[in-house]
C-alpha cells in the first residue's frame, strides 16, 4: 500500500469538485461486476459526460507526471479514472476488484494489478467513508487530505465505511504494471527510491549513480511484460 501526497493540487481539487457539481450522476451499482453489484451502494458520474471524459483525461496527464506513482506502480495500462460519491448511509462492502477488465469502447482488455483512490473530498467534510483494506497484518483504515491518493492490490478484499454525515468524493481506477510480479515490484519500488536519495547528494560519484541506474534498469528490462 502506497500513499501518494498531493496527486493533484488544492485548486485541481477545487475544480475538480466544483465541475462534479454540475455533471450527472447515475447508480454506481450498474457498473460493478458480479458479487461486488450486491454490496455497492454509492453514485457514480456518467462517464461519456464531455466534462467527466475531460477530468479522467486530466487526472491520467497527473498520474503520468508523478514520479512515485510511476515508479510504485510502473503502469503498463490504466483504466479511465472514474469518479463516485457517497452521501449518508451509502457504503460499498467488502469486494475485491476485477482481476480482467475491458478497457471502454474497446475491444482491449487489461489486467488489474494495482487499484487507486484519489480523495477529493476533505477528511472533515464527511464522516465514516473510510477505505478498509484487508492486508496481511490485519486492515488499514485510510481517509486522506483532498488531493492524496493511495495505491494497493487490486487483490485485497475492500470496502468504504457507511458514510453518516456529509459526502464522500473520489475518483478510482485501475493500472496494469509492466512487471506482474507484486513482490519484484515492490522490490524495484525500494530500489528506485534509494536511487533517488542518493541522488540528493551533492558528494555522491556520478560513476556510482549512473551504475545504480544501470542496474535497475536492466531489471526492469528482465522483468517486465510488455
Amino acid at each position: 500500500m502506497v500513499i501518494i501526497e498531493a496527486l493533484i493540487s488544492p485548486q485541481q481539487v477545487a475544480e475538480y469538485t466544483k465541475i462534479l457539481t454540475k455533471v450527472g450522476w447515475g447508480n454506481g451499482t450498474k457498473t460493478a461486476m458480479g458479487m461486488a453489484a450486491d454490496v455497492k451502494r454509492n453514485s457514480q458520474a456518467e462517464p461519456t459526460d464531455p466534462h467527466v471524459m475531460a477530468l479522467a483525461n486530466n487526472l491520467l496527464a497527473r498520474m503520468g507526471e508523478h514520479a512515485s506513482l510511476v515508479s510504485a506502480v510502473l503502469p503498463h495500462k490504466i483504466f479511465p479514472p472514474c469518479f463516485n460519491r457517497y452521501v449518508k448511509s451509502e457504503t460499498y462492502g467488502y469486494h475485491v476488484d476485477a482481476s480482467i477488465m475491458r478497457l471502454p469502447n474497446s475491444q482491449e482488455v487489461m489486467r488489474s494489478d494495482d487499484s487507486m483512490t484519489l480523495f477529493l473530498s476533505s477528511p472533515e467534510d464527511y464522516e465514516g467513508g473510510e477505505l478498509l483494506i484487508s492486508t496481511d497484518f490485519g486492515e488499514q483504515k485510510v481517509k486522506l487530505k483532498a488531493g492524496d491518493a493511495v495505491v494497493y492490490p487490486s487483490s485485497s478484499l475492500h470496502r468504504v465505511t457507511p458514510v453518516t454525515k456529509g459526502t464522500r468524493l473520489a475518483a478510482i481506477t485501475w493500472m496494469q504494471s509492466l512487471i506482474p510480479n507484486p513482490v519484484t515490484r515492490q522490490s524495484l519500488f525500494e530500489f528506485d527510491k534509494v536511487i533517488q536519495d542518493i541522488a540528493q547528494n551533492d558528494d555522491i560519484d556520478r560513476n556510482k549513480l549512473d551504475r545504480l541506474h544501470n542496474v535497475y534498469h536492466n531489471l526492469v528490462r528482465q522483468h517486465s511484460v510488455v
